[in-house]
């Protein structure tokens, strides 16, 4: 009615998985959903044969993206893929110098890290710093959303000693470094924190457990210890 074609808007939220990602677009109703079916293999092939990497995870900007109706789902993940290009390399071009990146893609790896790890403004640039200081120091990073992430499907809520104990390729308990993909889907707030952190020295963080979001800073792990012990044993 209003000389307008039908449009479907499809969004994605900053920290989804590619997997999230994957589900959301094959449900979206009124588009061709050409790329159903398709392993992620292939979906990478069809949308960027030079790649960063060829795993999908980290590499499709979160956001809402709008196209008519009927186009391909194709189109829906060319943009995402593109976007996020052009975020990284912005961000990478603006980067501290002396962080411990090779590249940007490991860069993109940091910033899943970081989103996984708060969603609080304020905390951001200070977790990137505790990951940037562990990394120069050659310390684990033990990140939790990491151990989830190599969890996979074994995931229940909760993660165990036992967990931890598990070495698998994403256990930044076991092997030190960054991991060896992305573990989710970045927004623009990580991706500026993995490339600016805080010139802070802190080696900790906890959540303060009180509604906010916030985290604990700490210096040394007896500093560590005892935010632990007040917020989280709330003794």
């Amino acid at each position: 009615r209003n000389g307008r074609p039908d449009a479907v808007t499809v969004q994605i939220v900053e920290g989804s998985r590619f997997a999230t990602m994957r589900k959301i677009i094959d449900n979206a109703p009124d588009i061709e959903h050409k790329t159903r079916g398709w392993s992620d293999a292939e979906l990478m092939q069809a949308i960027a044969p030079d790649a960063l990497s060829s795993n999908p995870e980290g590499q499709f900007f979160p956001d809402s993206y709008e196209i008519d109706a009927g186009s391909s789902d194709l189109q829906v993940y060319q943009t995402a893929y593109q976007t996020m290009q052009r975020r990284l390399n912005d961000a990478w071009e603006d980067r501290q110098s002396g962080l411990p990146y090779k590249n940007p893609y490991e860069m993109l790896i940091m910033a899943s890290l970081i989103e996984k790890e708060t969603a609080h403004e304020e905390d951001r640039r200070d977790v990137a710093a505790v990951f940037r200081n562990r990394l120069a120091m050659n310390m684990r990073l033990q990140t939790d959303p990491a151990v989830i992430y190599g969890m996979g499907s074994a995931y229940n809520g909760k993660i165990r000693r036992a967990d931890l104990q598990r070495d698998t390729p994403y256990n930044t308990y076991t092997r030190y470094g960054l991991t060896p993909t992305p573990i989710a889907l970045p927004g623009r707030a990580a991706l500026d924190a993995a490339a600016q952190p805080s010139d802070s020295k802190f080696l900790y963080f906890v959540s303060r457990m009180d509604g906010t979001g916030k985290s604990q800073f700490s210096h040394t792990l007896e500093e560590h210890n005892a935010a632990v012990k007040q917020y989280i044993l709330k003794k």
